[in-house]
C-alpha cells in the first residue's frame, strides 16, 4: 500500500513563507562553458534553456540597476586548493586554471558594473568574500540561479539564509543533470530553506526593487 505524497507529507510542517525585500542581487552559479558543450563531462543537455533564461534576468537586473554576480571555480592543477571536494569528484579537474571549459558563455558573461566571484566549493560564499560585498552593499534578498540545482545552487542558497539574505531559487534558470535530483532540490529548497520561483516572478521583484 502506497504511503502519502512527499507533499501530504510535509503538510502542516513545512509551510512557512518568505517575502523578499527590496534591495535584491542576482547570483549566477557557475554557467560556464563545460555544462554547456556536448562531450563535456559535465554536459547537461537541460544546461541550454536554464542559460538562456539567466541571459533574460541579467539584462533585466543591469536595466534597473540590482547587482549582477557571478561565480566560476578554479582549481590549481594539483587540486591541493580543491581539498576532499576535489579528491571526491575527480572530474572537478576541467575546472583547472586556464581550461577552456571553465569559462564563461559568449552570450552570458559579466559586463562593466558586474561581479565574479571565483570559487572552490560548492556554495558562492565558502571561503570567498560574497557576504561581506553584499552586506556592505545592503543587499537583502539573493535570486540564485545556476549549475547545478543539487549541487552548487543548493549549497549557495542554504548558505544565503544562514547569512541572512532572503534565497529565492529561480526554478526556470536552475538546471541539473537529471530531472530527479533537480525536482527533488528545488522540492526541499522550497520547504525548508528559501522560496523557488518562476522566472516571471524572479522579473517582478526585479522590477520592485530599490536598488
Amino acid at each position: 500500500m502506497a504511503g502519502p505524497s512527499a507533499s501530504d507529507n510535509y503538510a502542516g510542517v513545512y509551510e512557512g513563507r518568505l517575502q523578499p525585500g527590496t534591495r535584491p542581487a542576482l547570483l549566477i552559479v557557475d554557467v560556464v562553458v563545460a555544462y554547456l558543450t556536448e562531450g563535456s563531462p559535465l554536459f547537461m543537455d537541460t544546461a541550454v534553456a536554464a542559460k538562456d533564461s539567466n541571459r533574460r534576468l541579467a539584462e533585466a537586473a543591469r536595466a534597473v540597476g540590482v547587482p549582477v554576480i557571478f561565480t566560476n571555480v578554479q582549481y590549481r592543477t594539483d587540486g591541493v586548493d580543491g581539498g576532499v571536494f576535489y579528491r571526491k569528484i575527480p572530474v572537478l579537474k576541467v575546472f583547472h586554471e586556464g581550461s577552456p571549459l571553465g569559462a564563461f558563455p559568449d552570450d552570458l558573461t559579466p559586463q562593466p558594473g558586474d561581479h565574479v566571484i571565483t570559487k572552490q566549493y560548492p556554495s558562492a560564499f565558502f571561503g570567498t568574500s560574497l557576504a561581506a560585498m553584499l552586506t556592505a552593499s545592503g543587499i537583502d534578498t539573493l535570486l540564485i540561479t545556476g549549475y547545478s540545482t543539487s549541487g552548487c545552487v543548493r549549497a549557495s542558497g542554504l548558505d544565503a539564509m544562514q547569512y541572512g539574505f532572503v534565497p529565492l531559487i529561480v526554478r526556470d534558470a536552475c538546471a541539473d543533470r537529471h530531472e530527479g535530483p533537480h525536482e527533488a532540490n528545488l522540492f526541499d529548497l522550497q520547504a525548508k530553506y528559501a522560496e523557488v520561483i518562476s522566472e516571471a516572478d524572479a522579473l517582478g521583484v526585479l522590477a520592485n526593487s530599490k536598488s
